[in-house]
């Protein structure tokens, strides 16, 4: 007997023990990836604020055929910068991170250098591809002679873009965010506007747009590549000497990423193709700006997949299983909570919205009606394309990819002669829809991975109330007298209304773990500011 029992108090610790490790490495990530995601939330956050009013500036000084014939140029470029990253951008994110935990130096100096060489070389080819046929599709099939005399500034952007795209990939993998979203978000996107806002005051309109892209994106990249330098261990640093190429798995995974780019140019401008094919420049410049302010939508759950992607792969290398549910499980409904009172606001008051950028722009309200549903599953469902991606699922991920690409080209041409930026929006949103379901039942059926639990009840009070009070600030929207007054009241009034009835509620275990590191963050940025101070 007291065997027995010695045998169950010494099993009772064992399982404590476990539990406790198990908390104490949730705690560590969690606290990793709120520090990291946060910054990259903070950051993306500043570009948005600064962004909205700036594209609020695009839209009244450019006005809407600009815009659509910068959204065309936008889509010749995409076209081509299907095959401008090789695959090699996507790839840096999940091989950077094996290569420097396994001290495989040399093929991380044959990833960082040679691949970027090859990138270089391929783009070149690319962009006189573009000047000789770019002519012929904005003649022929935008019906838009006037975006030929832009095709050597788009050629450029190409250019100037490929290098610090794959860069700012290299910092992910070497899960500095924090560093990439100070060069990308504090130092690109304000240098940007600020360039623009001079070459457009000049008179160059468009073309000094364009030009300041140009210009920004090159500092932007020698920034990266320093700080990818330092990040670097010396054995992988850049020399003068020879070496090899990437091996065949990077091109393997690459030539994986190289298709699921593809899918996602179908699944991300066949609504602005179809439009510019049968529509107008005008019509593409609305649905352009409507659709730049859905992408704030999922602005939360990009920032947690920044850092997520990287952890996916570790842990699942690891096998750290019932960590990695567990992470899924409470960084998804972080996402969508955080997320719900900005989805209701922008379908709730999507018609003052679009009236801040114009009148000539109200008439896309239902462009962000539409496609914020759709970033609102997206957001449900979580990171479960990452998911499939950092662990091995690639193919599944490309064969959904290939499926939604082609619903979307087949709704694309439906659906757009018959109603215009309307159809477009609904193409852009059954395909969003269809695709995440879709990657939600591959995580489930292969990784036995599901991101819903009961704590997502405790959201349903919370966003009626939110709903309720954003209604009632429509109803009285002349008091405000102004539609971004009325759209910064309701905001404020959503998140604040939503935040106090979920702490009154209760937060689950997983929460209180995620709030306190939060709330450590923040006490720790005060902190520093106070010593600075």
């Amino acid at each position: 007997m007291p065997d027995e029992v010695g045998f169950v108090n010494s099993a009772v610790e064992t399982l404590t023990d476990d539990l406790a490790a198990g908390t104490q490495e949730f705690r560590s990530q969690v606290g990793h990836i709120s520090r990291q995601s946060g910054i990259f939330f903070a950051g993306t956050l500043f570009t948005a604020a600064f962004g909205y009013a700036f594209k609020i500036y695009l839209a009244r000084v450019l006005g809407p055929e600009d815009l659509g014939l910068y959204a065309l140029g936008i889509t010749l470029i995409g076209i081509i910068g299907i095959f401008n990253s090789l695959g090699l951008s996507h790839s840096a994110v999940r091989f950077v991170a094996a290569y420097q935990a396994t001290g495989k130096f040399k093929q991380l100096h044959a990833l960082l250098w040679r691949g970027a060489g090859l990138l270089l070389a391929a783009n070149v080819v690319l962009a006189i591809l573009l000047l000789v046929c770019g002519p012929f599709f904005a003649i022929h099939f935008y019906h838009a002679p006037r975006l030929v005399k832009y095709l050597p500034l788009f050629a450029l952007m190409m250019l100037a873009g490929v290098l610090s795209g794959f860069y700012g990939k290299v910092l992910v993998g070497y899960r500095d965010v924090k560093l990439r979203t100070l060069i990308v978000n504090f130092i690109g996107s304000p240098l940007t506007m600020l360039l623009s806002m001079l070459l457009i005051t000049t008179g160059l309109g468009l073309f000094g747009y364009l030009a300041a892209q140009i210009a920004s994106a090159v500092i932007v990249s020698l920034l990266l590549l320093l700080a990818v330098r330092q990040l670097t261990p010396a054995a992988a640093r850049f020399s003068a000497q020879s070496g090899s190429l990437p091996e065949r798995e990077v091109w393997s995974f690459s030539a994986s990423m190289l298709g699921i780019g593809g899918m996602e140019f179908v699944m991300g401008q066949a609504d602005r193709i179809a439009l510019g094919y049968f529509r107008n420049a005008r019509e593409v410049g609305i649905y352009a700006i409507a659709a730049t302010v859905v992408v704030y939508v999922p602005l939360v759950l990009s920032s947690i997949n920044q850092i997520f992607a990287p952890t996916i792969s570790d842990l699942h290398t690891r096998g750290e299983y019932a960590l990695l549910a567990r992470l899924f499980q409470s960084l998804t409904k972080w996402a969508i909570g955080i997320t719900l009172p900005l989805a209701l606001v922008l379908i709730i008051l999507a018609r003052p919205m679009m009236r801040i950028f114009g009148a000539y722009f109200e008439v896309g309200w239902p462009i962000l009606v539409i496609g914020t549903i759709g970033q609102l599953v997206n957001c449900g469902v979580g990171s479960v394309g990452y998911l499939l991606l950092m662990s091995g699922h690639e193919k599944r991920l490309l064969r959904v990819q290939m499926v939604m690409a082609g619903v979307m080209v087949i709704l694309s041409a439906v659906l757009v002669p018959l109603w215009g930026i309307v159809g477009a929006a609904i193409a852009a949103a059954m395909t969003n829809i269809g695709m995440n379901a879709w990657n939600l039942l591959e995580v489930r059926e292969r990784l036995g991975l599901s991101p819903y639990n009961r704590g997502y009840l405790r959201m349903l009070w919370p966003t009626l109330a939110v709903a309720a009070v954003t209604l009632a600030i429509k109803k009285y929207e002349y008091f405000f007298g102004h539609n971004w007054l009325t759209v910064g009241v309701a905001l404020v009034a959503a998140y604040g209304l939503f935040t106090t009835m979920v702490l009154m509620i209760g937060l689950d275990a997983d929460d209180r773990l995620i709030v306190n590191a939060v709330w450590s963050r923040i006490r720790g940025t005060r902190a520093s500011s106070a010593e600075i101070a």
